[in-house]
């Protein structure tokens, strides 16, 4: 009987704040974890073969890379080599003590193609000896004073190695990171931000609000066209876009009019709130950010298709998880937003407190995002979907946004 699991991820970037991979954390079920480090190990198997490998997917994110957590257990198993090795960083726990073997073991890894990266690196932990062989090292903003930080990233200069700073939790924290000149970045800042200050919604923003609540009002043409006419960026957008999706017709569209008949009001909505989302006036809004979003939307429409709900339920569910981060992409509260937005009531309780109906569902996929994967069983067996569905639903979701090219 195979064990069930979980995947939890992170995103890493680079020093531009793109995306070159996740971390991806995964977790046995609840009987598996209370049976020993080999249960542990199948679970973790389990989850590395059928979601990595047996996926009909462009390997889960297309050509970004993973970064997964390796104890020593996992270390010398031969599971690693059932995994594409060209697209996996093996991250190595700071505890992992070394032995002649394990250090031979992990030089083995490296020449089949794996990448290797030291987990919240300092020069006294245990895992320092496996320095040379590394290609990232990970220092965690947490743990370490701001001067340490800087004297340890000052010492990896002369280690031909990508340093990553994880845990950063706070602008300033990143401010500091980009100052010392770390190459990449991790951390609840980018996948888990604060909401900060709040500040206005920018005419163009206020302009697809207003034509979101046209679309969901089922509003005449002639209502939309004005919207339109008098934002000179979203028509231009609108026609740039339905101009590439009907590339088939033979055909250039140049009217409003026709170009919402082609698309129909709900590809329209759907492409405006991709839009909202992605809108970024001073360039403040992490790329990361905005991709969370979009996952969390697709994730959870996703789901609801899954469970056989309703099409209007799962098109609910994609505007939750779209606009569950509004308040920090503009910087204002929730509540203040929503005045803006003529949202169903389901839809509204979601986003203001994760109450009723989609509630859960929203949950669900923010514990997929955090590291700790906490409450994920009880959180998934809410709303009645298996773990091996939740996989599904997660990967299937990083691949459509990989494949929008954001």
């Amino acid at each position: 009987m195979s064990s069930s699991a979980f995947i939890g991820r992170q995103p890493v970037l680079n020093r531009n704040q793109q995306l070159i991979g996740y971390e991806l954390l995964f977790r046995p079920s609840g009987e598996a974890r209370e049976v020993g480090p080999h249960a542990e190990l199948q679970a973790d198997t389990d989850v590395l073969v059928n979601t990595l490998n047996n996926m009909g997917t462009s390997w889960l994110v297309g050509g970004k890379l993973a970064f997964i957590n390796v104890g020593e257990t996992m270390l010398t198993s031969e599971f690693l080599e059932l995994l594409p090795p060209r697209r996996v960083i093996l991250d190595i726990a700071p505890t992992v003590t070394p032995s002649s073997e394990l250090l031979s073991r992990v030089r083995h890894l490296r020449s089949l193609g794996f990448g290797v990266a030291l987990d919240d690196f300092s020069f006294e932990a245990p895992s320092a000896a496996f320095l040379d062989l590394a290609n990232y090292v990970k220092l965690d903003v947490q743990n370490h004073d701001g001067n340490r930080f800087q004297v340890i990233a000052a010492r990896l200069r002369s280690y031909p190695v990508i340093r990553i700073a994880e845990r950063v939790e706070t602008r300033e924290q990143f401010h500091l990171c980009r100052e010392l000149g770390m190459d990449g970045f991790q951390g609840y800042y980018f996948a888990k931000p604060e909401t900060l200050s709040a500040r206005v919604i920018h005419p163009t923003f206020s302009n697809t609000l207003e034509l979101l609540n046209l679309l969901r009002l089922d509003a005449d043409l002639p209502e939309i066209e004005a919207i339109l006419k008098r934002d000179v960026a979203l028509s231009y957008k609108l026609l740039r876009y339905v101009n590439s999706a009907a590339a088939g017709l033979n055909t250039t569209i140049s009217s409003f009019s026709h170009a919402v008949t082609v698309l129909g009001y709900q590809k329209l909505y759907r492409w405006l709130t991709l839009l909202l989302v992605t809108a970024s006036e001073d360039g403040r809004t992490p790329p990361a950010l905005q991709k969370t979003v979009i996952t969390r939307g697709r994730q959870m429409e996703l789901i609801g298709r899954k469970l056989g709900l309703p099409t209007e339920c799962c098109d609910n569910l994609f505007i939750v998880g779209m606009f569950s981060l509004l308040d920090v992409l503009f910087e204002m509260p929730m509540e203040r937003l929503l005045e803006h937005l003529h949202l169903p009531e389901d839809i509204k309780q979601a986003l203001e407190n994760h109450q009723g109906r989609y509630g859960p569902y929203l949950k669900l996929v923010e514990a997929c995002e955090d590291a700790r994967l906490d409450n994920i069983e009880a959180l998934a067996q809410s709303v009645g979907i298996s773990a091996e569905t939740l996989n599904l639903a997660h990967i299937e979701a990083l691949t459509w946004v990989e494949d929008l090219g954001l």
